[in-house]
């Protein structure tokens, strides 16, 4: 009898189950609510709830003022979230409740502060837009009218105007954000384990373009990476461990807040991506299928199980996600599970592998047979014939590779007098392409690259010579020439063999300016010399001894600077050069000699890379040459040549290289023992001192030039 009425038992519970799920099926076949997320939008909360059908009439709705809560009716809609509590804490937006219950759903928006709202119905999507709460300074400011920006106002690109951070009192990261304006919307979401911030139609001046390193501040957060792209303001926030975020707006001032999160050591830990509702399982030997329904009735999802599924099992589960309990249940008997909506299909995992696989090969029997379009794209900035070779060449490189973007039977051209490409295929593979070309088809930005290569050059240069000569004109002059060295001998001198034998009187004509010792000054690429001659000569001025000191002194200071300049797209080598080509005669191999041109040029040759972080990444080649020296074989060049890769701030200036020369020089001519003699020794001598200098230097400034977001 027990038997008997288990068995009755048994049979009316798979009834009641298929009953229920009849119910649900055709509950879900009127519409289901699928997400409901929150942001913020012109500066006012905004929460989009999607469904799987499009409504036909703004759902009936009511506000309460406290506690503030604000409550919207679908009737005929399931709740397909998987869950019925959402935590927003956006702005004055608290938590958002989903209820279903009596054929219908309740979404219950838990407010901070009490206000009215409006509904905008966009195809599967449902927005409730909140009114701003008026604060203290706005009630006092009825008597004078105050004109919101409207929405073509806040199309306008608005500058961010400061990146700060702190540290709380919780050792939370507080990343402050001040904006131009309350009217800036901010995209935020969570992208793995990064936490991205945009900024929409917003600018970021260049000191704020920067890689902020927190790590010192013993919070979660590690690093604050703030760059502009496509109109927008992008920020990537790095934290470390288990954490956990909220946002807020006050007035012209965005928050964020990074907070480890708390663990209860007595708890089992959640594992990564579980975000179901809390549950506590403790059974000794229950069913799979049993425990499953448990399950069901615990999460409100329909829950199908295949025939194939059996067993029984013991566990012991204390607060656990009910997604981690059900996947620790299929990970010990080896099941899958396949969701839809609010149904689960649970079964082996062969047979969901063999279902899937089933699945896939009729889709792909289907596109076989699918009718092939045509469909033409007009292109405003890629080039058709460059786009084509990235949408429709082989993958392969060989015979029977596929095409990279298109299906098997697809197949691309283009035009390049109207710079379109004109692409049959499937219609899902026609929208595919479309998205592409969309993501491909910008404007590049540009970047300005300013060379400045500066040439310094500084001679100095000093020389001291002496001129000493004398002369004995008393022969000549019909006397006695010469000094007498006893028994009738006497002894001329003379500055030459010459000079001296018209001195002792056997004839010829004294050379009155023949000098002893010729050691002037001298220096290079100096003509003359400042001179100071000096006279010792008797009453009858025919004997006479002189002394003629030259000095000079030269100071030389020159600079030559070269400035090329150009503008190239990102990514993308440009080139500009400015010279004299020199010929020179070749020997060919047959023996006939032509002529040959070589260049000596000032050249630039840069290929720029822009950074996330706004700044630039330079492939540069410098070259600045010049004519040398004149050879038996032609003109030689004088080269000076750079090539590096450098990392500059957008803006800055960097020195890339330099190349100092100096070269110094020490003469000292002097008549041997005369000269080394102290003092007098000086009048035997000359000095000579040279020092030359010469310095090059190379600045860089890449300047990346702002587009017009409106052409954009």
């Amino acid at each position: 009898m027990m038997k008997n009425n288990r068995a009755v038992l048994a049979q009316c519970r798979r009834a009641v189950v298929a009953a229920a799920l009849l119910l649900s099926t055709s509950v879900f076949a009127q519409g289901a609510i699928q997400s409901v997320t929150g942001s913020l939008q012109d500066g006012s909360e905004v929460l989009r709830i999607e469904l799987s059908q499009p409504l036909s009439a703004p759902p009936a709705g009511f506000a309460i003022q406290s506690p503030a809560r604000i409550a919207l009716d679908f009737p005929g809609t399931q709740n397909a979230t998987g869950q019925t509590q959402l935590e927003l804490n956006q702005g004055n937006l608290r938590s958002v409740n989903v209820v279903e219950a009596g054929g219908r759903s309740r979404v219950v928006i838990n407010l901070k502060a009490a206000t009215s709202y409006k509904t905008d119905i966009q195809g599967n999507n449902l927005y409730v837009i909140l009114a701003p709460v008026p604060t203290a300074a706005t009630l006092q400011a009825v008597a004078e009218p105050r004109v919101f920006a409207n929405r073509t106002a806040a199309s306008d690109v608005q500058p961010i105007r400061d990146v700060d951070f702190r540290r709380g009192a919780d050792s939370a990261g507080r990343i402050v954000v001040g904006l131009a304006s309350n009217q800036v919307a901010v995209d935020l979401r969570q992208e793995g384990r990064v936490l991205v911030a945009d900024f929409l139609r917003s600018s970021l001046p260049e000191g704020l373009r920067r890689r902020l390193d927190v790590t010192d501040f013993g919070t979660p957060v590690q690093t604050i990476t703030t760059s502009e792209a496509g109109g927008r303001v992008r920020m990537r926030i790095e934290p470390t461990g288990e954490w956990e975020h909220s946002a807020y707006q006050s007035d012209n001032q965005f928050v964020i807040e990074v907070r480890q999160k708390k663990v209860d050591t007595t708890k089992l830990s959640q594992g990564p991506g579980f975000t179901g509702e809390k549950l506590s399982l403790n059974f000794q030997s229950i069913e799979v299928r049993s425990l499953l329904q448990v399950i069901a009735d615990f999460t409100n999802f329909n829950i199908v199980t295949s025939d194939t599924v059996t067993g029984s099992l013991t566990l012991r589960l204390k607060d656990v996600p009910w997604d981690q309990a059900l996947q620790i249940i299929m990970d010990a008997k080896g099941l899958g599970m396949r969701k839809s909506g609010s149904v689960l299909w649970i079964a082996p995992k062969d047979e969901i592998d063999a279902r899937i696989k089933k699945d896939f090969e009729a889709t792909l029997a289907i596109q076989k047979l699918e009718p092939l379009r045509t469909q033409g794209f007009q292109l405003n900035y890629a080039k058709a014939t460059a786009m084509i070779a990235q949408i429709a060449s082989n993958a392969g490189g060989g015979t029977g590779s596929t095409t990279r973007f298109l299906s098997e039977r697809g197949s691309a051209i283009a035009e390049p007098r109207t710079n379109q490409l004109f692409v049959t295929d499937t219609a899902s593979k026609l929208e595919e392409v479309k998205n592409l070309l969309a993501t491909l088809d910008i404007p590049v930005r540009q970047v300005l690259i300013e060379a400045r290569i500066v040439e310094a050059r500084d001679t100095f240069g000093r020389s001291l010579g002496v001129k000493l000569g004398g002369g004995d004109l008393r022969a000549q002059n019909g006397g006695n020439g010469g000094y007498s060295i006893g028994g009738g001998n006497r002894i001329g001198f003379g500055t030459s063999y010459a000079n001296s034998t018209a001195t002792a009187g056997a004839g010829g004509t004294v050379d009155t300016s023949g000098t002893f010792v010729n050691l002037p000054a001298s220096l290079s690429n100096v003509q003359s010399a400042g001179t100071f001659a000096l006279s010792i000569f008797n009453s009858a001025a025919n004997r006479f001894l002189t002394l003629e000191l030259s000095a000079m002194e030269a100071d030389g200071k020159g600079k030559v600077v070269s400035s090329p300049r150009l503008i190239t797209a990102d990514q993308t080598k440009a080139l500009i050069e400015q010279g004299t080509e020199y010929p020179y005669s070749v020997t060919a191999p047959n023996g006939a000699t032509t002529i040959a041109f070589k260049k000596a040029v000032l050249k630039l040759e840069v290929t720029p890379q822009i950074t996330p972080e706004g700044n630039i990444i330079l492939d540069l080649d410098v070259n600045k040459d010049s004519r040398g020296e004149t050879t038996s074989q032609g003109v030689a060049i004088d080269t000076k040549h750079i090539q590096t890769q450098v990392l500059v701030e957008n803006g800055g200036t960097v020195v890339i290289g330099g190349i100092f020369e100096m070269e110094e020089t020490n003469n000292e001519t002097k008549v041997p023992l005369l000269g080394d003699m102290p003092v007098v020794g000086n009048l035997f001598k000359s000095r000579t001192r040279e020092t030359s200098k010469r310095e090059m230097l190379v600045f860089i400034t890449p300047k990346m030039l702002m587009q017009n977001p409106t052409a954009r």
